[in-house]
């Protein structure tokens, strides 16, 4: 069973934690807003980069739907050629949930956090499998131009109850290193 306080924890965590990271510059602009809730919503994008914070207590899957267009593809690359499209996105992407696993390790002493990995959409019908007990989806745009779609997945083992302090400032991360 998860509660209603750690279903609003988890969405605003995961807002803090994208609007804190999921941009290539500091001054980008970033929107993220909340699906209506209910079942899963088919998005139009065609590759999912997921991420796995995990407990003793819950699986949280944070899944990032995007396209692999010129415009995105430009953004995240920083227009190099030689940086690889799915790894840029998905080291942005693993800072985003690392924010996360932090925020998480307030009210968890034990977490591990999955290395992203890149799927097909087609793969999402498989959620179901895992028996969630919340999924949410969020539309996030970036600039106004750059489009994609986060779905978080929390499977619980056990009862979990916990409140967060929304009224916590967004933090400053390490700036992202291509090599």
């Amino acid at each position: 069973m998860i509660t209603e306080n750690v279903k609003h924890g988890v969405d605003f965590i995961f807002t803090k934690a994208a609007k804190a990271n999921l941009v290539a510059t500091a001054g980008d602009s970033i929107e993220v807003t909340a699906l209506p809730s209910g079942k899963l919503v088919e998005t139009p994008e065609k590759n999912i980069v997921v991420l796995t914070v995990s407990s003793y207590l819950f699986r949280l899957l944070t899944i990032f739907h995007i396209n692999r267009d010129k415009g995105t593809e430009a953004y995240f690359t920083k227009g190099d050629a030689s940086v690889d499209f799915f790894e840029a996105f998905s080291e942005l992407g693993n800072m985003c949930c690392g924010a996360m696993n932090r925020d998480l390790g307030n009210y968890f002493p034990h977490l591990g956090m999955s290395t992203p990995y890149v799927l097909d959409s087609k793969c999402l019908p498989f959620l179901k499998e895992l028996k969630p007990n919340y999924v949410s989806q969020h539309n996030i745009v970036i600039n106004g131009s750059i489009n994609l779609h986060g779905t978080l997945c929390m499977c619980s083992y056990a009862p979990i109850d916990f409140r967060v302090d929304m009224s916590i400032a967004e933090e400053a991360t390490g700036a992202l290193e291509m090599f």
